[in-house]
């Protein structure tokens, strides 16, 4: 069974109006959904970014994550867990999001949108 869907890099930013500008304006990305001031995706060949606002002092390496979108967030998490990952879960109004980590600590994340 094929779990991931679909993949993409979320870059924290500071101000989405900002980031947007860039990646569409500045790099020529094309912008593919924006959801108020919580999100933004750019696309490009062969890749989707994810713009997320943080309020948070944004460090160096410290502002990349990569999503893997699924069907059904629970199947996943339980396929996953059984083969070693440990979650922690977020779910909001807008989206249902499970953290992990890999092996050097960079955060990785299924969503079910």
């Amino acid at each position: 069974m094929n779990l991931i869907q679909s993949c993409n890099i979320t870059v924290m930013v500071t101000n989405l109006d900002t980031a947007i500008a860039f990646y569409t304006e500045t790099l020529g990305l094309t912008l593919k959904n924006r959801f108020g001031n919580h999100w933004a995706d750019v696309e490009g060949p062969g890749i989707t970014i994810g713009l997320h606002p943080t309020q948070k002092e944004i460090n160096r390496g410290e502002n990349l994550q990569i999503g893997f979108r699924v069907t059904d967030l629970e199947e996943a998490i339980t396929a996953l867990e059984n083969r070693g990952i440990q979650f922690k879960k977020n779910e909001n109004d807008q989206v249902r999001i499970a953290f992990f980590n890999d092996p050097d600590n960079n955060t990785l994340y299924l969503v079910q949108p």
